[in-house]
């Protein structure tokens, strides 16, 4: 009786939250500042240093959000990595290892660091930018770590460190200094904007990718008996 109540209590408290939820999505749409945002954003593109208006939004104009998002990210891979199977991150058995996967990294690697790379530049003028370059990046990590490849900067160290801080770290520090230099919090000085958006960017982009990687290489493993196995 006391699971049907939990059950029914935890149901309707969905249900509830869900309901406001809605409502109030309903009531932003209707918001008539919200239709005007696309024009809002193209008038203001010329000034935030970026030509890509998505860019300008996550770097510039809602730069605080990109920040935090970031700073949840980063928690989430040290998370991970601290309930990781083993401390090395590199346990032998949890990867595979065939020279036809040996001979596609060969070819798609290097081809995915230069999509990578490309995503990144291209991010301040045309669709691209950070997220986009790190989660290729990560990708490129993750056929590696199938292939067996050794990647001795996923062993805890300053390497590991630096790589999953690194773009929060220099993020903080400009919205800081720019803090500090008498502008508002993450205002770009100006003739700036752009050398600083690119600089966050190009940082965030291995950041992005570390956190990624460690969180794909730090998962849980299912492991299977020979009874188990699936088919």
């Amino acid at each position: 009786m006391k699971a049907w109540f939990a059950t029914f209590v935890v149901l309707a408290v969905c249900v509830a939250f869900t309901g406001l939820l809605a409502v109030t999505v309903w009531d932003i749409a209707q918001t008539p500042a919200l239709v005007q945002l696309p024009a809002m954003v193209a008038e203001k593109l010329s000034e935030s240093g970026v030509k890509n208006p998505v860019t300008a939004v996550l770097l510039n104009f809602r730069s605080y959000d990109t920040l935090l998002e970031i700073g949840v990210l980063v928690i989430a891979a040290m998370t991970g990595i601290s309930m990781a199977r083993t401390p090395t991150l590199e346990d032998p058995e949890l990867r595979t290892s065939n020279e036809l996967l040996f001979a596609l990294q060969r070819w798609f690697v290097p081809l995915m660091l230069m999509v990578a790379g490309y995503l990144l530049w291209a991010g301040s003028d045309r669709p691209g930018g950070a997220f986009q370059a790190g989660a290729v990046l990560a990708a490129a990590g993750v056929l590696m770590r199938l292939g067996a490849r050794p990647m001795n900067f996923l062993r805890p160290g300053i390497l590991l460190r630096l790589g999953l801080v690194l773009g929060f770290a220099v993020f903080l520090v400009v919205a800081l200094a720019s803090a500090f230099a008498g502008e508002a919090f993450l205002d770009y000085p100006e003739g700036w904007t752009k050398v600083l958006i690119v600089t966050i960017e190009a940082v965030l982009t291995l950041s992005i990718g570390m956190v990624l990687l460690a969180l794909f290489v730090a998962g849980p493993v299912n492991e299977y008996g020979e009874e188990d196995d699936p088919v």
